[in-house]
């Protein structure tokens, strides 16, 4: 039996001609929708552990985003439970945002902004 120094340079992951150049492999579009639902399932997760037993009485979280070049900017419209520390929850939910939209696309995110539009009764503190 031969061992691993005898595969061959193909095999191994060997690329030759211009697919090895950086510029002409391509490039990788991600779509607006796609940072949005991120940003919104991000936005969720944070406000699960806000409201008693998991049940949210507010409307989800409205998303949209802007890709202005190589950068993600997030706004996200909430309606938070009342009593809470409201800036406490929209502090976490700007983190989680920025944090799961980089490490998912690898993105960097400029600003994610976070508008309180409602207060709902309910709330765990």
């Amino acid at each position: 039996m031969a061992g691993p120094a005898s595969v061959p340079a193909r095999a191994s992951g060997a690329v030759s001609g211009s697919a090895s150049v950086p510029g002409r492999r391509g490039r990788l579009r991600i779509a607006d929708r796609v940072y949005a639902r991120i940003a919104a399932r991000a936005a969720r997760e944070v406000l699960a552990e806000a409201w008693p037993a998991g049940r949210a009485k507010g409307a989800p979280p409205h998303v949209s985003v802007a890709v202005p070049g190589s950068t993600v900017t997030v706004r996200v419209a909430l309606e938070l439970p009342f009593p809470s520390d409201v800036a406490a929850l929209a502090t976490a939910v700007r983190a989680r945002i920025a944090e799961r939209v980089a490490a998912l696309t690898g993105a960097r995110v400029s600003d994610v902004v976070v508008v309180v539009e409602k207060l709902v009764t309910g709330g765990t503190r």
